[in-house]
């Protein structure tokens, strides 16, 4: 068997504003199982970057141990990577940050890496508003390690060996609204028309987006009475309303009635476009945000779409006043301004 991407195609692919088919945004052929939700992901991430015309290197995918942390050498091929230690990928990208503020940073984790030995991390890199995209491939199990139930399994929910877990679910989406992320979105590998606007929308973000993507493991959690399998999740789930993001050249034409939808304006031009809104379902209220997700869980449904955004946001690198240019293209005369300036400095603190 062989893992070799062949390289033909066809010729009359579509192309982007770059010029580019979806070729250069592919990666390795996968070694998941087959029908696994995190190649769903996996794919939705190349069609949003290929839409978005993001060349691949202005991307910095990282991840940390997991199925999940996998992905990233199954797309983005000519973009930047860094596979880190098992829950700490969020210093990792917050180090890399740091360097070069010029990247578009894609974090991508899985319920094992995030909220369990990951959770310190996660928690830290919300309440710092590093800008990045954060991706969850949730699957309420750890399928390198033959199935055991994750920190995300719901309560009452049978694993493949039959057993029932007997405790709370953590719920990262409603802790990402509760630690003051300022973009929360939840969705299911198997929505691409959903989840590939949520992505397009998170890159455009200026600020942690947060994405937490129910995708079910065919291999251990796909099976009745699982929470986490395509049968369930799909009879279960409900959308907040219809998300599209409008890059700033194109025109903008409505396609709903008036008083179901709204379009929010980001940092760079572009629009979230938010179509037909669920009743009483105001993507700008926090509070109403944790409510909904609350009253879905209740209801034993899995609300999805963008449930939060926060227009007004900065991120890390003006909360912290850092400077404009990215680190790594300082020069010495930048970092050592002198005995003269050190004096200053020194006098200031007497």
């Amino acid at each position: 068997m062989t893992y070799i991407r062949p390289k033909f195609r066809h010729p009359d692919l579509p192309k982007n504003d770059l010029g580019y088919t979806t070729r250069e945004y592919e990666g390795s052929l996968s070694t998941l199982c087959a029908g696994c939700g995190h190649d769903s992901i996996s794919g939705s991430i190349l069609q949003a970057c290929f839409e978005l015309s993001i060349p691949p290197h202005r991307i910095a995918k990282l991840s940390g141990i997991g199925c999940s942390s996998k992905t990233p050498n199954y797309f983005l091929g000519n973009s930047h990577g860094f596979n880190s230690v098992h829950g700490r990928m969020p210093s990792v990208a917050t180090g890399a940050n740091m360097a070069n503020r010029d990247l578009i940073y894609m974090g991508v984790s899985g319920d094992g890496d995030t909220a369990s030995i990951g959770m310190g991390q996660f928690v830290h890199v919300i309440r710092r508003n590093l800008n990045m995209v954060y991706i969850v491939m949730n699957n309420g199990c750890y399928g390198l390690t033959k199935g055991q139930d994750s920190a995300t399994a719901d309560a009452g929910s049978k694993s493949k060996a039959g057993s029932v877990n007997p405790f709370q679910p953590i719920d990262l989406a409603g802790l990402a609204l509760e630690l003051g992320a300022s973009f929360v979105a939840q969705s299911f590998s198997g929505d691409k028309e959903q989840l590939v606007p949520l992505i397009k929308a998170a890159v455009s973000h200026p600020g942690f987006a947060f994405i937490n993507v129910i995708s079910p493991c065919v291999t251990f959690n796909n099976n009745p009475g699982s929470t986490k399998s395509y049968d369930y999740v799909r009879e279960h789930i409900e959308a907040t309303g219809k998300t599209d993001l409008v890059p700033e050249k194109s025109e903008i034409l409505a396609s709903y009635e008036s008083g179901t939808g709204t379009e929010v304006m980001l940092h760079d031009g572009t629009f979230i476009k938010l179509e037909k809104l669920a009743a009483n379902r105001d993507p700008f209220n926090r509070m109403e945000a944790m409510n909904a997700l609350r009253n879905a869980r209740n209801r034993n449904e899995i609300l999805t779409g963008l449930l939060y955004i926060e227009t007004e946001t900065e991120d890390l690198h003006h909360t912290i006043n850092s400077t404009d240019r990215p680190l790594n293209t300082l020069e010495e005369a930048d970092l050592c301004p002198g005995a003269a300036v050190l004096a200053e400095i020194n006098d200031d603190l007497r």
